[in-house]
């Protein structure tokens, strides 16, 4: 069974079409990168698929559960990290990790090995307003991945983050996660590298849909133009 079924998708915004005719298949433990500039509808895609908005047409499965039916039993197998970290500024690092363990039931020992994994452990006790951006970043991650889902949804997870932050997070959210993926991305080169298939998006559409082998980073580029 696909981890992914997408047929026909359309979600609009008054008048605005966001997503029109979105079709995608992707296999248990695949990488889908999605590409395409801003405004394209890779965000409301992400949103969809982590069932926070619902579809106005066409059919989404997400891990054999269909939405927005079924979406309380995808809801608690999959991990987001979008533009914004989905966390509380006034509270610590550690009140929010255990906030969001509360809600799929993981223990406080899961939440002390996630703040280790993301080496925030020594301020896990400041509120999240005294950390730097690229720190949030890494709580998020740690949100993210907490409750050990078996689908990640990732809005350019490397964001604000420096290249040894990056290093620390790959094994969570990286290649070697061995978990199914969806990574919004604009870097071509980077997002490519870690693909098994690819969506180009323009405009709420599919203008690219292909296994990343057979797709060369000008193809990407064009999206862009």
């Amino acid at each position: 069974m696909p981890a992914l079924e997408v047929e026909g998708l359309a979600r609009h915004f008054g008048e605005r079409e966001a997503l029109s005719g979105v079709s995608l298949t992707l296999a248990e433990r695949q990488t889908l990168v999605v590409f395409g500039p801003n405004g394209a509808g890779k965000s409301t895609l992400l949103r969809i698929l982590a069932t926070l908005l619902r579809p106005h047409a066409g059919s989404v499965k997400v891990l054999g559960s269909s939405l927005p039916d079924e979406a309380w039993a995808a809801r608690g197998r999959l991990g987001l990290l979008g533009h914004e970290p989905l966390l509380y500024r006034e509270l610590t690092a550690q009140e929010n990790l255990r906030f969001h363990a509360r809600l799929h039931d993981v223990g406080e020992e899961r939440v002390a090995e996630a703040l280790e994994a993301v080496a925030i452990s020594t301020r896990a006790a400041e509120p999240l307003r005294n950390l730097s951006r690229g720190m949030v970043q890494r709580v998020a991650v740690a949100r993210a991945v907490l409750h050990e889902p078996e689908l990640l949804l990732l809005d350019e997870p490397y964001s604000n983050l420096d290249p040894a932050a990056i290093e620390l997070v790959e094994p969570l959210i990286g290649p070697s996660c061995g978990r199914t993926r969806v990574i919004c991305s604009h870097d071509p080169g980077g997002g490519l590298a870690e693909a098994d298939a690819v969506l180009g998006l323009r405009n709420g559409r599919v203008a690219l849909a292909a296994n990343a082998n057979e797709v060369q980073p000008s193809q990407i580029a064009e999206l862009y133009r």
